[in-house]
């Protein structure tokens, strides 16, 4: 069934770092027709209010590592949700970047539920190894003008400015073998109860992420249609 304001359909996309997440967010995005929201881009928005909560996530987002607390995610997804509930014309959302807790998955369905988007919800996970998820994030560049994460798979291997702006390729200074490792033990100690909870409720569809940008695609396409 086509996705539509009557029947939105809901993806939440899960994943290791590197895994290409957010590529596949932005190709579901498009291909549905779907608002995107991007757990980073909402963090990022807050923090130019200039007020007590926009000064301290100016102060987290410079301590890398740092998890913005729940009740505060929570309500940036729900204000987003509002505007999203208010459009004459929806078709869904693709979420990335959230949930990272347990608690944040209890959340979310309350909201999903709340906004009568539950009925049409598709949980992706995008599977790769610990080795690929060091090497992947260990070559991967951003944009130094516009923030655009260029992954080192297939045609952006060969980027030399960004695709977007033009702006200068650079590598994150975090984005070291002890930085990756670092973040992937987060993942598992976070992250990981989330991906068991789905999985047990039968609801998680698993992808193997270690194949090209395309077949990954075409892998989720196949198993939410």
């Amino acid at each position: 069934m086509k996705p539509s304001k009557k029947n939105p359909l809901v993806i939440i996309i899960l994943g290791p770092q590197g895994s290409g997440k957010g590529t596949q967010a932005k190709l579901l995005q498009k291909k549905f027709n779907l608002e995107y929201i991007g757990s980073g881009d909402l963090v990022r928005k807050r923090q130019k209010v200039n007020d007590l909560t926009g000064r301290k996530l100016l102060e987290v987002s410079a301590k890398k590592g740092k998890i913005i607390p729940t009740f505060l995610m929570s309500k940036l997804w729900a204000d987003k949700f509002e505007k999203l509930k208010q459009k004459s014309e929806f078709n869904g959302f693709v979420f990335d970047g959230s949930p990272r807790k347990l608690i944040e998955a209890t959340l979310v369905e309350e909201a999903l539920n709340w906004y009568e988007w539950n009925k049409n919800v598709k949980i992706i996970l995008i599977d790769i190894s610990r080795k690929e998820s060091i090497w992947r994030l260990t070559k991967r560049r951003i944009c130094k003008d516009c923030g655009r994460v260029l992954p080192y798979m297939g045609e952006f291997r060969k980027l030399k400015k960004c695709d977007k702006c033009g702006g200068e390729l650079i590598t994150r200074t975090d984005d070291t073998v002890e930085g990756v490792k670092e973040r992937l033990s987060w993942y598992k100690t976070d992250v990981m109860p989330v991906v068991n909870y789905y999985k047990k409720q039968g609801r998680l569809i698993k992808i193997n992420g270690e194949q090209s940008i395309e077949n990954v695609f075409k892998d989720i396409l196949k198993a939410i249609r």
